[in-house]
């Protein structure tokens, strides 16, 4: 059975999570160990106040593209805290703020709202933000040899191909990735 270094890392990073938030919790006072024999206490205990953080939920998209979501949390519950996003990944934390990513089997929002599979001048296929012509390059993969293609294919390059989903993402890459050039 082989070591997956890769889930080593994530437990291990959870677990000083639960760590450093139970020691910020216990810091201000706040006491989980007994909290049931605390009812009967004859002894005036301190009002537990929730956890204000900041979480930034990035999400990573087919095509290479981050986007980020701000969330201001009051957390009561470090379990239902967890819960709430347990299908995100913790990258990084500091005294109040999250930061989980999440990879996204999709294209991004900007792709399918602008975005244009094209060819620059050298040969280049690459996803424009808006058509090929306003050479605003969010993407780029390898170069075609346009010798090869078809003269509709060549147009179609030329004047843009609209990308609005997935499929045709994969589709179009399909398509072109036969005339690729091969460096060796």
């Amino acid at each position: 059975m082989r070591f997956n270094w890769m889930a080593w890392y994530r437990y291990s990073l959870a677990g000083f999570a639960v760590l450093l938030f139970m020691f910020i919790i216990n810091a201000e006072g706040i006491t989980m160990i007994g909290a049931a024999s605390q009812i009967d206490s004859p002894y005036p205990q301190k009002k537990t106040e929730p956890l204000n953080m900041t979480v930034i939920l990035e999400r990573v998209y087919l095509d290479g593209e981050i986007s980020q979501e701000v969330v201001h949390e009051t957390c009561w519950s470090m379990e239902n805290f967890w819960a709430k996003y347990d299908q995100w990944q913790l990258t990084d934390m500091d005294d109040s703020t999250m930061v989980f990513r999440k990879q996204v089997n999709d294209i991004s929002p900007l792709l399918k709202a602008n975005g244009f599979f094209g060819v620059t001048e050298d040969g280049v296929l690459t996803i424009f933000n808006g058509r090929p012509d306003q050479l605003r390059i969010i993407q780029s993969f390898f170069q075609i040899d346009i010798k090869k293609l078809e003269s509709s294919k060549q147009e179609e390059l030329i004047q843009g191909i609209p990308i609005k989903t997935k499929d045709r993402y994969v589709e179009v890459l399909e398509t072109f990735k036969p005339y690729s050039l091969k460096k060796e």
